[in-house]
């Protein structure tokens, strides 16, 4: 009985490490061209809007409740 725990332990181990080994997700490389490939003009996009969608809210935040009679 002794003996089947141990051989249990081993392969639950050895499995353990094979997964390690072979499904371990690889480290990301940095890239320093990455951030050279692209980019944003926020002051062009900035520029081009030239209509933007209104919402009108009934805004209630000063608004107090009359005192009691």
């Amino acid at each position: 009985m002794r003996a089947r725990h141990v051989i249990a332990v081993a392969f639950i181990l050895v499995l353990v490490g094979v997964k390690l080994t072979f499904l371990a997700v690889p480290i990301a490389a940095d890239d320093a061209r990455s951030t050279v490939s692209g980019g944003v003009d926020v002051f062009q996009i900035h520029q081009s809007i030239t209509q933007l969608p209104v919402q009108e809210i009934h805004d209630m935040s000063f608004v107090f409740p009359s005192p009691p009679p």
